[in-house]
């Protein structure tokens, strides 16, 4: 029997689009992602036998415009049906975002931006040449964030450099955490362009296409981290790397007044979490029933311990849904104060509570839900990293709620 939707299109009103397009991201999940899940789990290994797959459904150019011979899908329709890949093999769905964000950030979003009409002719000739990579080639992108400091969580510049020399630009940093490391084609880089004269500033924040093969690059460390393993999120150094001017995939200053007034780009690690806490709970009940495929079909649904626990999960994750899908139906450019406050409320209540959801599963589950033969046990893993996750980290969501919430812009208690 296949999966229902996490939204049901006629209850959340999804549009015919959205409804398509999550039941294909849903059949694909359940065909070709739940089958390899644990091995990428096991062996901490790239799923790059997923990405040959996505690129033959269509689903690598999800976010680029159909004008552009993507499938043109908007934020909310593309965060649905991250979603639905989530619950089927999370470390697949949140390298997937890594890719989609490059195309999201620079297709639709940067649509609702200022630029001059050269400056967006430009950028739309740019992007052009990185989509057809992804279109025609089935490349992959990345996108490197973290750098071990307060930059990742929006506080300072990158320490990740890049000056103007002839041509184009040369890159100097390290990124962390860099997850497709060895495995994407192009690494969108977060970096900060230092101008003579001046002092690093975000605002100076240049997106840059860096081939993986480009000449010092290199990638380094171990990855062998409790859950998402399969991201095989190494450390990558540039060692004055040079990438032409059409390696930028924003134009200068876009990707920091990006950041200001569409806040809601941070929001696209959540979907992933989101699949998650539904797969934790459709285990768990199955498993009750005595439905869960390698397992004796005993029935555990009679005892009312067990019928307490699968009410207290269930109420947890209609909260987790309706909150995080009203945030990312009011997903645009300039959020007002109270929108702001409930992106941020929506991405700490997915993070925690779909590991709080996994931990109660196991727990009503009982002993055999630990073997790593069942998916439940990957799924407490995973979930578990979702809250530490940059830039809105579960503290930093909460310290920022509660700052926000208490005091209007240029408020201070002076």
């Amino acid at each position: 029997m296949s999966d229902a939707p996490i939204f049901d299109a006629r209850a959340f009103r999804l549009t015919q689009f959205e409804a398509d397009l999550t039941a294909r991201a849903r059949d694909f999940g359940a065909r070709v992602l739940a089958p390899r899940a644990a091995r990428w789990d096991r062996e901490a290994s790239f799923p790059i036998d997923n990405y040959r797959d996505m690129h033959s459904e269509g689903l690598l150019g999800i976010c680029i415009p159909a004008e552009e011979g993507g499938v043109g899908a908007d934020f909310r329709a593309y965060c649905l049906t991250a979603a639905e890949l989530g619950r089927y093999c999370g470390a697949t769905a949140l390298t997937w975002n890594m890719h989609v964000c490059s195309t999201l950030w620079t297709g639709a979003l940067t649509e609702d931006l200022e630029m001059d009409d050269a400056t967006r002719a430009e950028h739309r000739r740019r992007r052009r040449l990185h989509y057809d990579t992804i279109l025609h080639h089935g490349k992959i992108f990345s996108q490197p964030f973290s750098e071990g400091g307060a930059a990742a969580a929006g506080a300072v510049a990158f320490g990740t450099t890049a000056e103007r020399v002839p041509g184009g630009f040369r890159i100097n940093g390290k990124k962390i955490f860099a997850s497709l490391a060895g495995h994407a084609d192009t690494y969108g880089i977060l970096c900060t362009e230092m101008l003579p004269g001046e002092k690093a500033s975000r605002r100076n924040t240049l997106y840059l296409g860096v081939p993986a093969d480009a000449p010092g690059v290199t990638v380094t460390g171990e990855w062998d981290p409790l859950g998402m393993r399969g991201t095989v999120s190494r450390t990558l150094i540039f060692e004055n790397v040079f990438v032409p001017e059409d390696a930028a995939l924003m134009p200068p200053g876009l990707y920091f007044q990006a950041a200001m007034r569409w806040p809601h780009m941070f929001l696209t690690l959540s979907p992933t979490y989101m699949g998650l806490a539904q797969a934790a709970y459709d285990f768990c009940v199955r498993y009750l029933r005595g439905e869960v495929p390698g397992t004796p079909p005993v029935k555990r649904r009679m005892y009312p311990t067990k019928q307490i626990a699968v009410a207290q999960m269930r109420v947890m994750l209609e909260q987790t849904k309706a909150l995080w899908f009203q945030a990312i139906t009011e997903a645009g450019p300039d959020p007002s104060k109270e929108q702001m406050l409930r992106a941020l409320a929506a991405q700490h209540t997915v993070m925690e509570n779909a590991q709080a959801i996994a931990s109660l599963a196991i727990r009503t589950c009982g002993g055999q839900a630990m073997l790593k033969s069942l998916p439940l046990e990957r799924i407490f893993r995973d979930s578990r990293c979702g809250a530490l996750m940059l830039p809105w980290t579960a503290e930093l969501c909460i310290d920022r709620i509660g700052r926000d919430a208490l005091y209007e812009k240029g408020e201070t208690d002076q």
